[in-house]
C-alpha cells in the first residue's frame, strides 16, 4: 500500500558527509510527519531527526550541529544531510513516515535501511 525506498548510504572517511534520502509511494492521502532513525550492532534504535507537516523539526543532541532533515512534499521525500560524519555515527539508518492513505488509515510505515559506515 505505501513503500519507502531509501539511498544514498555508503562509506565515509571521518569528517565527511553524505546525505539520505527516502521517497514514499504509493496509496498516499497525506504525510504528517517524517523521520530517520538508526541502529547500530548490539544497541537499539534511536531517533536521529525528525520534521512534522508543519515544519517543527527536532534532533538527537549527537547529531545537532552536523545533521539536517529537510522534505520535499511535492515528491514524498525527506533528506538528511549529514556533514562532519564521526565513527559513532556508523549505523543502519532507516526513515519513518507517518502516513494517512487514501482509504484515510494513519501508520507508521519503515523504509528498508542504509548503512552508513564512518571509517578511516
Amino acid at each position: 500500500q505505501v513503500q519507502l525506498v531509501e539511498s544514498g548510504g555508503g562509506l565515509v572517511q571521518p569528517g565527511g558527509s553524505l546525505r539520505l534520502s527516502c521517497a514514499a509511494s504509493g496509496s498516499i492521502f497525506s504525510i504528517d510527519s517524517m523521520g530517520w532513525y538508526r541502529q547500530a550492532p548490539g544497541k537499539q534504535r534511536e531517533l536521529v531527526a525528525g520534521i512534522t507537516s508543519g515544519g517543527w523539526i527536532n534532533y538527537a543532541d549527537s547529531v545537532k550541529g552536523r545533521f539536517t532533515i529537510s522534505r520535499d512534499n511535492a515528491k514524498n521525500t525527506v533528506y538528511l544531510q549529514m556533514n562532519s560524519l564521526k565513527p559513532e555515527d556508523t549505523a543502519v539508518y532507516y526513515c519513518n513516515v507517518l502516513v494517512v492513505t487514501t482509504t484515510r488509515v494513519r501508520n507508521h510505515y519503515w523504509g528498508q535501511g542504509t548503512q552508513v559506515t564512518v571509517s578511516s
